[in-house]
């Protein structure tokens, strides 16, 4: 997997390519923790060029969540795919996070 991470303003915009899986989420987490520890509190996670994900991949976007809770953060999904859209809904993600088709209407939900 590869992650790009951009920042516009004060949304930090992680893309994430390739698979969410046990081998990759922890250096996702990782990228997500750095952003909170630098005060980053508003995170797009942009899941458009993502092929699969599991569920320690889903683990690690609600315990995103959950750090930026209690600091005032808010998150934001785009860019679903049918595949990985699918597992939020089995999951029942969909109803948890904020999840929009496009990036640029996540970021305008901020």
């Amino acid at each position: 997997m590869n992650i790009t991470i951009t920042k516009e303003g004060d949304i930090s915009i992680l893309s994430l390519t390739g698979s969410l899986d046990t081998n990759t989420s922890k250096g996702a987490e990782n990228e997500m923790n750095k952003l909170i520890e630098e005060g980053r509190t508003k995170l797009l996670i942009d899941l458009s060029n993502l092929d699969y994900i599991s569920s320690s991949g889903l683990r690690i976007l609600l315990s995103t969540s959950k750090k930026l809770k209690p600091i005032g953060g808010e998150m934001r999904i785009s860019g679903l795919n049918e595949t990985v859209n699918e597992v939020f809904e089995i999951s029942g993600f969909t109803m948890i996070f904020n999840v929009f088709k496009t990036l640029e209407e996540a970021k305008a939900s901020f």
